[in-house]
């Protein structure tokens, strides 16, 4: 395909979709997948139609995330059918084109980016209210290429609160801004947890690094998401916490914050 041709394709494409969510970290293990996967989930189940893109190639997790890792994607000539995971809901993957789970990508950028090209101008996603964007992490080369190929409406860094983390959220909250992506706010993960046998609560990473950073560098804070070993079985279940647990602290926080992200000033209303 002439590099017009797709060019013309993904816009088209892009403006079918209201809003474009790039969910993205400083650093890999903060929770960055498991945000994107349950803020798709919950817009969904919210009544408003929604894509999660998941372009994490060397981790594509969304699928398994989602419960849809066994189906297979529908790709015709030029055309790839996005796989449902619920009536308003989704899915485009790398782990969907791999067949085999423990194969690794291994891949030279121009590769991955011909095949993020791809999935945006032939997947027929239909009109969206929502398409969530699981993007790698990191400020470098991968992201970059990510954050100028998809012109995304805004972005959420999600940071867990120790320092070390922080301090790469806050490079990521940075590197956001000289994109000129609007930052709808930052997401402190795994901010504390209730014990489960004594309900004492535990500062595992320390709170509260996230709202100093976000505070400290002009972004909106989103909300803390408390750590609950309920959340890893969900997850590995394919039953997102967000409505697995809906009666847990967590999914409450969580819910709050999808509340937050509905109402950004930078974001277009669902009709």
């Amino acid at each position: 395909m002439a590099a017009k041709e797709q060019e013309d394709k993904i816009s088209r494409t892009l403006a079918r979709i209201r809003n474009r969510i790039l969910v993205f970290s400083g650093k890999g293990g903060v929770g960055k997948s498991t945000v994107a996967a349950n803020l798709a989930l919950a817009l969904s189940l919210r009544g408003m139609n929604v894509g999660a893109l998941d372009v994490d190639i060397h981790g594509p997790n969304l699928a398994k995330m989602l419960g849809v890792e066994n189906r297979t994607i529908d790709i015709a000539p030029g055309i790839i059918k996005p796989v449902r995971v619920n009536e308003n809901l989704r899915l485009v993957s790398m782990s969907f084109l791999l067949g085999d789970p423990d194969l690794p990508v291994i891949w030279r950028g121009p590769m991955k980016m011909k095949v993020i090209e791809q999935f945006l101008s032939d997947v027929d996603w239909g009109e969206l209210d929502w398409l969530v964007i699981d993007s790698p992490p990191g400020t470098g080369d991968e992201p970059l290429s990510v954050a100028q190929l998809i012109p995304a409406t805004g972005a959420i860094i999600v940071t867990t609160p120790q320092d070390v983390a922080v301090l790469d959220s806050r490079k990521a909250i940075v590197f956001a801004k000289k994109l000129d992506l609007k930052v709808l706010g930052l997401i402190e993960n795994m901010s504390g947890m209730d014990c489960p046998h004594c309900g004492r609560r535990i500062d595992l990473f320390k709170v509260g690094g996230g709202e100093v950073a976000a505070l400290e560098l002009g972004v909106p804070f989103l909300g803390r998401i408390p750590l609950d070993p309920r959340i890893v079985v969900s997850g590995d279940d394919g039953n997102p916490f967000s409505s697995a647990l809906s009666g847990s602290k967590a999914s409450q926080a969580f819910q709050e914050i999808v509340d937050k992200i509905i109402k950004s000033p930078f974001l277009t209303p669902s009709e």
